[in-house]
């Protein structure tokens, strides 16, 4: 995925944002996307071709991997990121109609004359625009989190679980790789979400009060 160009159309909305907005924005670079990125995704690089099971019988070792992971945080968290960031270019393209009005409106009366005195200032419907985005970014937020906690009901990874999922002839020992880093980067990854939630929350008051 091409972290750089979700980076440079979420720069572009710096200028519209808030004190909270741009905060909210530096966490994400900071401490989702980067991470993400340069450690987390390869701790998760090879996860399944890691993942060990104390039997031979053929098709066990792939059909405990998927009972047990049916989504891979890795892929769960880009999904995340993407759902969280895409209310935000809501505000831009209110933006860019308004200012294609601005232009239309100068062409038709003459450039002296003006529609809005900032086609960038939060009034009437971008306001309304720019709330409408906190509120889908926060509910994006939450719901990933319940996902998450609901698919493996922890967000804790153990080290070594147990299937007698078919093929497998019993109950079979599996151990996950690596089960001490993923869940210092689960944790993580959830208190940086958390973190983000509670910026929205307090610009959605910053907003109306």
């Amino acid at each position: 995925m091409d972290w750089k160009f979700l980076e440079g159309l979420l720069s572009g909305v710096n200028k519209y944002s808030t004190a909270f907005g741009r905060i909210w924005l530096s966490v994400v670079f900071v401490f989702r996307v980067l991470v993400f990125v340069v450690a987390a995704e390869r701790v998760w690089s090879d996860d399944q071709g890691h993942f060990d099971c104390n039997t031979r019988q053929p098709g066990c070792t792939n059909i405990c991997y998927d009972y047990y992971f049916p989504i891979s945080h890795i892929r769960l968290w880009a999904l995340q990121l993407i759902f969280v960031t895409c209310p935000t270019f809501m505000v831009v393209l209110h933006v860019a109609y308004r200012e294609e009005r601005e232009r239309k409106y100068k062409a038709k009366h003459g450039e002296e004359t003006r529609l809005y005195d900032n086609p960038g200032q939060k009034h009437g419907g971008l306001w309304w625009t720019y709330l409408m985005s906190l509120f889908l970014k926060t509910a994006f937020e939450v719901t990933f989190l319940y996902t998450l906690h609901y698919i493996y009901d922890t967000f804790r990874l153990p080290r070594k679980v147990q299937c007698d999922v078919s093929p497998c002839p019993n109950l079979v020992d599996c151990y996950i790789a690596r089960p001490t880093e993923k869940t210092v980067f689960t944790y993580f990854m959830v208190g940086a979400s958390v973190m983000c939630i509670i910026l929205n929350l307090c610009e959605i008051f910053y907003l109306i009060v």
